[in-house]
Parts: C-alpha cells; sequence; structure tokens
C-alpha cells in the first residue's frame, strides 16, 4: 500500500538543522539578551553550520554546540543586525550592524504591503478611475524594487506594487491586469513612498479560469486509467534524522528560507568505502530578467532567491498530487518575520521512481539477453512565487549520476497594451492580454569533495584532427583539456562547436588506469542574458555572463548576487570573489554552474504554464573503474510487461 509520514528530526549531527524547540530558544535569547522590542523583524533564523573541520571530524556521541545565525531587521531605526547565538549555552556571540543594506522581503511583509496599497485613497480614487468599487477583488503583488539610481528611493525599504483585478473571489486575475498602476510601498514605515497612474487602459475581453468550476469551456477528462505505484515491500531507503541511506548513496540534507533544499555530505559507498562527492550544494541565486523596456516592464528584474526567499515560500505538498508512490515527507521550520515558529508542513518529499532501462544488451549470436532497470532517488520542493510556481528536484542514480532538474510551471506575468494594441517584447497570449519575453536562471554552488578536499576543475572541448596522412579520410576528432589555475581563467561559457565541458578531479586520487577520479557537468538547456553590461540587472547579477566559474573555498562567500541583493545597486557576488584570481589547482573548490531557460511566451502557456524543465547532471568521469550498476539485480519478468508476442525476455 502506498503510505506517507512526516519524518521528524532528532539532533545526532552537526549539520541536522534547527529543530522548533531550538529556534524557540534562539530568538527568546537574542530578544532578552539584546533587549529588543516590536520594531525587530527576524528575516533569518537558521543554523549556524559549523566550520568543515569540526563537520569532518564530528564522531557520534559527541557533544554537539548547537548556534543560530540570525538577520535581524529594525523597523524603526530601519538598520539591519547579524547575530549569532549558542543555543548550547544561552548566549549571544555576536551582534553586527550591517549598514547599508536591505535584507530580502518577509512573507508578512508582502501580506502588509497589499493591504497598505488597498487602503491608499490614491489607489482607491484609480480603482474608480477604472469602474473598479471592490477593493477586496484586487490583487496586489509587491515586487522587488531593484535599484535603478532614482535619488528619492535611496536608503528606503520599498516594494514595487503591481495590481490585477477579479471579477469575482475565485476569478484568475492575472487575466486583467491593472497596467497604469504602480505603487511603490516603504516596507519600514508600511506606508505609500510614491504612487504612479500611467493611464486607464481596457481590461482583456477574456477570463482565464483552469477549473471546471470557475470555467463552462473546461470539461475534464473521463478516459484516463489509473496507473498505481507500489512498493508492496516498502522504499529501498533509510532514514536517520536528516541523513538518507540508499543504494550505496549517503545523503545528508537540510533546508533554509533562502535556498529551500541543501545537500550535505553526499557520497557513494564503492567496495566497502564511502567516498565523498560534495560537500554542500545548493541554489545559490534565481535571477529572473524581463525583456520590456515600458514603464511597466522595464524594472522587473526577480532575484528569487536572494528577495524573496524560495524556501519560505515552499508548498505543503500533497500525496498523489505532487508526488506519487512510497513518499517520506519532511517538514520546513523556520521562523516567521515576529520570530514565531512557522512550520511548513510536508515541504519536503522523498520517493524512488522507476527511470527506464539502466543497462541492456543482447549478444545476437547466442539470443543471450540481460537489462537492468534503472531507479533514482528524488528529493524535492515546491514554491510559489507570486505569479510562478516552481519545482526543485535532486535526483541520484544507481549509476553514480547526480541531477538537478528546475520545473517551471503556474502564471505568466501579464500585462495590457497601450494604444498601439502590440508589442514587439511579448506575445498576444489571449485577446489583448501581453506576456512579456522573459529569462531564468539559475545558479548552484557546488562545494566539492571528490575523494577529499583538493580538487581541481578541467575544462574539455572536442576538436577535429588536421587534415594529413594521419587522418586520410577527415573523419578524426580528439579532446583537448586544460587545467584552470586560477579564479579568472575559470570564467567560462558553453561552446556547442566544441562540445565543451567541465570535470571536477581530484588529482591525488587515481583510478585503475591512472587517472585523476573525476565527475564531469552535464549541460542541458541553457542561453544568456540579452540585458547590455550596464542594465541594473547585469550591474547586479554580474555572473550571468558566464556558465561557469570556480573559486577558492571561503566559508563567507555563499551567494552568487552576495549576501544582501535586495535593492544593492551591484557590484558584489561572484564576479567580486573572482576578481581575488586565487589560486584553485588542487584547492578545497567551490563549482558555480548557471543554467538559464529563455521563454518566448506561447498562447499554450495560458492560462496556466505547462511544466519546462530544465537540468544539468554531475556524472562520474572515472571516478569509479568500470559501471557502478553492473550489480544491479535482473527484474523479474512479467508476462504483460517482459515478453512480447514474438516471446523476447527481460534476461535468458
Amino acid at each position: 500500500m502506498q503510505a506517507h509520514e512526516t519524518v521528524v528530526s532528532t539532533v545526532n549531527h552537526p549539520l541536522e538543522p534547527l529543530t522548533a524547540e531550538e529556534i524557540k530558544m534562539a530568538v527568546d535569547i537574542l530578544k532578552t539578551k539584546q533587549n529588543l522590542n516590536h520594531f525587530a523583524r527576524f528575516v533569518t533564523v537558521v543554523l549556524n553550520e559549523p566550520a568543515k573541520d569540526i563537520v569532518l571530524s564530528y564522531e557520534p556521541g559527541k557533544e554537539i554546540n548547537r548556534e543560530a545565525f540570525m538577520v535581524i531587521l529594525d523597523n524603526e531605526s530601519e538598520k539591519t543586525y547579524e547575530a549569532v547565538v549558542t543555543i548550547t549555552k544561552g548566549e549571544v556571540v555576536s551582534w553586527e550592524h550591517v549598514p547599508g543594506v536591505q535584507p530580502g522581503v518577509m512573507l508578512d511583509e508582502f501580506e502588509e504591503c497589499e493591504q497598505v496599497v488597498k487602503n491608499s485613497p490614491e489607489f482607491r480614487e484609480a480603482l474608480l478611475k477604472r469602474g473598479i468599487t471592490d477593493v477586496d477583488l484586487v490583487m496586489v503583488d509587491p515586487w522587488s524594487a531593484g535599484h535603478f539610481g532614482i535619488e528619492e528611493d535611496e536608503g528606503k525599504r520599498l516594494a514595487r506594487a503591481i495590481c490585477w483585478v477579479r471579477k469575482f473571489p475565485n476569478d484568475n486575475g492575472y487575466a486583467y491586469p491593472l497596467t497604469g498602476i504602480v505603487v511603490y510601498v516603504d516596507l519600514n514605515k508600511m506606508e505609500v513612498h510614491r504612487f504612479e497612474d500611467h493611464g486607464v487602459r481596457s481590461l482583456p475581453p477574456t477570463d482565464a479560469n483552469y477549473t471546471p468550476e470557475t470555467s463552462d469551456s473546461i470539461t475534464l477528462r473521463t478516459d484516463l486509467k489509473p496507473l498505481e505505484i507500489i512498493q508492496p515491500e516498502g522504499p529501498s531507503f533509510e532514514i536517520d534524522g536528516h541523513l538518507i541511506k540508499w543504494q550505496k548513496w549517503n545523503i545528508r540534507f537540510g533546508f533554509t528560507p533562502r535556498e529551500g533544499l541543501v545537500l550535505h555530505q553526499v557520497g557513494y559507498e564503492d567496495k566497502g568505502k564511502l567516498r565523498p562527492i560534495l560537500y554542500r550544494a545548493a541554489l545559490s541565486e534565481m535571477v529572473v530578467p524581463y525583456g520590456d523596456g515600458s514603464f511597466a516592464h522595464s524594472s522587473q528584474n526577480a532575484f528569487d532567491a536572494g528577495e524573496y526567499g524560495l524556501g519560505q515560500l515552499a508548498n505543503s505538498l500533497a500525496l498523489g498530487c505532487d508526488c506519487l508512490g512510497e513518499i517520506r515527507y519532511f517538514d520546513a521550520v523556520m521562523t516567521d518575520s515576529r520570530g514565531n515558529v512557522r512550520t511548513i508542513p510536508n515541504a519536503i518529499c522523498l520517493h524512488e521512481e522507476d527511470y527506464g532501462i539502466a543497462w541492456k544488451h543482447t549478444d545476437w549470436r547466442t539470443d543471450q539477453v540481460e537489462v537492468r532497470r534503472s531507479r533514482r532517488l528524488v528529493l524535492s520542493f515546491f514554491c510559489t512565487v507570486g505569479n510562478y510556481d516552481y519545482g526543485f528536484y535532486w535526483s541520484f542514480y544507481q549509476d553514480g549520476t547526480i541531477e538537478n532538474e528546475v520545473k517551471l510551471t503556474g502564471m505568466l506575468n501579464t500585462g495590457t497594451y497601450d494604444e498601439s494594441g502590440t508589442s514587439k517584447y511579448g506575445t498576444e497570449i489571449a485577446p489583448q492580454l501581453n506576456a512579456v519575453y522573459h529569462q531564468h536562471f539559475f545558479n548552484f554552488r557546488l562545494d566539492t569533495m571528490l575523494d577529499g578536499m583538493k580538487n581541481s576543475v578541467v575544462e574539455i572541448n572536442t576538436l577535429p584532427e588536421t587534415e594529413g596522412p594521419h587522418n586520410p579520410y577527415n573523419n578524426a576528432f580528439y579532446i583537448d583539456t586544460k587545467t584552470f589555475k586560477t579564479e579568472q581563467e575559470a570564467q567560462r561559457v558553453l561552446d556547442m562547436a566544441s562540445q565543451r565541458t567541465w570535470k571536477i578531479i581530484n588529482p591525488n586520487s587515481l583510478n585503475a588506469v591512472g587517472k585523476p577520479v573525476g565527475y564531469k557537468i552535464m549541460p542541458g538547456e541553457n542561453c544568456l542574458p540579452f540585458a547590455s553590461d550596464d542594465s541594473s540587472v547585469m550591474k547586479r547579477a554580474g555572473f550571468l555572463n558566464k556558465h561557469l566559474y570556480v573559486t577558492k573555498y571561503d566559508p563567507n562567500e555563499m551567494y552568487a548576487t552576495g549576501n544582501y541583493p535586495n535593492q544593492h545597486k551591484g557590484g558584489d557576488g561572484l564576479p567580486k570573489y573572482a576578481a581575488a584570481n586565487r589560486n584553485i589547482e588542487n584547492e578545497d573548490l567551490v563549482v558555480w554552474y548557471t543554467m538559464g531557460h529563455h521563454h518566448i511566451t506561447r498562447p499554450e502557456d495560458w492560462p496556466v504554464m505547462p511544466t519546462a524543465y530544465i537540468n544539468f547532471q554531475l556524472k562520474p568521469v572515472g571516478f569509479f573503474n568500470r559501471n557502478p550498476a553492473i550489480d544491479l539485480p535482473r527484474p523479474t519478468p512479467k508476462t504483460s510487461a517482459c515478453h512480447s508476442n514474438s516471446g523476447s525476455q527481460c534476461h535468458t
């Protein structure tokens, strides 16, 4: 039978996420010791991850000093602070003012901002100009304000609110944009900072409802037969707190309000030895630049991790809807902005999936057939950022491959047309409704640990052989390899012509043929930004011009756009880190990979976008001496599944 349960974490390892009890204790300690009042907002309360040497030398049963890292925003003084609290000793380790920054927007602020807009007399007057009398039917989406050198905005904590209207409470309001109205809200004071009305535009005539309860045009299909995924003996994985063991994989994981899922200490058992591959891996930043130059969209450049926090926007997942099969769920525990414990039930999903053929061969001389089925372990979460929904999936395969996949769905960002009735920067997805062209970039920070801390990165290009007697038919090609020595060398772009890829190696660990063990990045879909280098978004996210960065490990360099990208003018993050041009050969390394989805919108993306998929893989190249999935068991033959009319079998 299918089953699911919530797995409660226990503190049995230094990297276990903070429990609800620990979060409450940390908040209480800080409030008391620093005499915090009601103006203090808790932006972040997460585990203060111990140093690598402490984690790697930890032995079960040893005492663990539990610490919380916090970011605090004081609405009254409009100052940001960072704090470290030791829960074990009940003390504040550090309390520091971080000048000139704006922390990411908190979930509570979104809700309060919407109400500020709706209470504004100017806003209500603008609605009346458009014949809208019921303010409760208006949808207000607070977007990050970015940084555009506007003098009156300097030093203010702002949200740029844009609006839509519903025709009834369950209506899809994204069909009816109120494009002319823009409201800037001061989130510290919770008052309107600036109100703009760029003129009344006609609402599109067509609804965009997507459920049978709200749309007469939708009749659900009735010819889909059940497809059951059953594991009668239960799943093949074992769980101990936030440690997963499955098919030779050992995976520890956590969850933060900013990054969402975090992988820790990923390793693979090979010949009785657990071989480390990754020390830490997580989404570092997600940037969504829009490509419309008009007032309505030119400042729309969302930094969804650094400005909003993907983890705090995680969904509670439902069995049979978001995940199928024998599921184990994990809660995500964090705080609201007042420091109260906030738990997102079933935020993380763990399950196994059949993934087709792992390997197969038919010996045509003997008719001997051998086939093995592939199975993968999937660890995932889904989040909703305004109109868009994103799923983040880490998959582990029996052959040692690690895959990261992002699934993009939800609502397009919509607008109405000006008097021209057209736009060169978007698609008319429904009559008089525009969906702007845009891109989604995902940067992943991979703290590698292949067979140890000292790693290097090699670039591999495939080249055609020169003409001559050594290549009589001009068909030969070979690979050219280069090991990066410095951070400036290791800023690279994909090249289809040379099938360029990058391999992480350990020059101190050799395989059976005397070569350094390695894992290579297998790119999927990708693109480059179209915004110019002097645009606001590129000043703040300059890393987008490269698909690969490699930096020397520094525990303070965690995010591709820096610690505080919200309203930052730019110049922080990866380009700044790599400017140090440190040695990266045979060092403790961090590999940063960026993948991009280029979205030229289409009518089929409306009213809800069919899921788009973008991924990359980390695939072993010489890490193992041969196919590590060679020992997979033979599948059990089933008449309907394995035998065709000709009598072929799974194995003979």
